[in-house]
């Protein structure tokens, strides 16, 4: 009877035993938990455009690096379409994603969707605006690029202009995006370095290259005496440049320059060659390699749990004012390619 007792002891001790083991995971060490985490990342990125120059060259760079991370990622654009993105934006909630970057084509109306992923337990990141309903909001003080920009144009404006001879600038911005009008609002406030040298003849839009060359050519029929642009973009930068190099011939005059924002390589490869309108860019990391890497290191702090809270809520970006004597430095990364 004692046998069998004891039988029936270690019987039902064996069936806990195995209850125990297919309910308890072992233990696993801290690296070796980030390791399976960050094999099992999904990412769902929505920005405004892929026409863009600046938001092509970067996200081509993101796209290369998340491959070869082994994450799996999703890039689309929202053609500057508030509903469009809302959808994106719910389309990466379902699917599960760890973390959804937005770049917002209407910071306002992306909150409460941006809200709902963060209920679903998504980590939310915002590229460009001081939203509410993030994680962190990776930011610019637009304001403040805005009038570095216009600095060097101002002094380009004092070098070859005076108040006998001013000079005629075109200013090329985008106010129906919040933040590109601030930077168009810091433009003017910067090119005043150059009080009573310039005027400005004209402010259009121009957030593509397309559509800006066909504005600055309006501008040159319209104002054919004006050779200074300063322009919040890529984009922009690009048009105008092309535009330039068509009513010149080929032939810049030296009182003539383009000043923008954002870096990428054909602006930095029009800098160097020192035959065209472009004179200077004021980039955030330096190239789109630079960018890129930035942008991914975002990712892994907020995947891996860091604290965005209070006022490490906006995290802002630095500003690298590109030209001629530096360029070479930031071209280098694309030249090791």
């Amino acid at each position: 009877m004692k046998k069998k007792v004891l039988s029936a002891i270690l019987s039902v001790a064996m069936v806990a035993a195995l209850l125990v083991g297919c309910t308890t995971k072992s233990p696993v060490k801290e690296d070796e938990k980030d390791a399976e985490k960050k094999d099992s990342y999904k990412v769902g990125v929505t920005i405004q455009s892929l026409e863009n120059d600046y938001w092509a060259g970067v996200f081509g760079e993101v796209e290369k690096m998340l491959k070869d991370k082994g994450w799996d990622y999703t890039i689309v654009d929202c053609k500057d379409n508030s509903a469009t993105q809302i959808s994106q934006i719910e389309n990466f909630i379902t699917a599960g994603c760890d973390l959804i970057m937005v770049h917002p084509s209407d910071p306002d109306a992306v909150e409460d969707v941006c809200k709902q992923a963060l209920d679903a337990g998504v980590k939310v990141m915002c590229w460009d605006d001081k939203m509410e309903n993030t994680t962190a909001n990776w930011v610019l003080d637009n304001t403040e690029l805005g009038i570095t920009i216009a600095k060097p144009a101002a002094d380009f404006i004092n070098e070859h202009y005076s108040a006998d001879n001013k000079a005629e600038v075109c200013v090329i911005g985008y106010p129906q995006t919040p933040i590109l009008l601030e930077r168009e609002n810091g433009i003017l406030e910067g090119l005043k370095g150059a009080e009573g040298k310039y005027e400005v003849v004209a402010q259009i839009e121009g957030l593509e290259a397309n559509d800006a060359q066909t504005n600055v050519e309006t501008v040159l029929q319209a104002h054919p005496n004006c050779k200074v642009f300063v322009t919040i973009g890529a984009g922009s930068d690009i048009g105008a440049n092309q535009a330039l190099l068509t009513k010149y011939n080929g032939n810049i005059p030296e009182d003539c320059g383009i000043f923008s924002g954002d870096a990428t390589e054909q602006q930095m490869r029009a800098i160097k060659s020192g035959k065209e309108a472009s004179n200077t860019t004021v980039g955030f990391e330096g190239s789109n390699t630079r960018t890129a890497k930035a942008c991914v290191g975002m990712y892994e702090k907020i995947l891996n749990g860091d604290d965005f809270s209070g006022e490490k809520h906006n995290i802002f970006r630095p500003f690298v004012v590109i030209n001629a004597d530096n360029v070479d430095e930031y071209l280098a990364d694309y030249d090791k390619k």
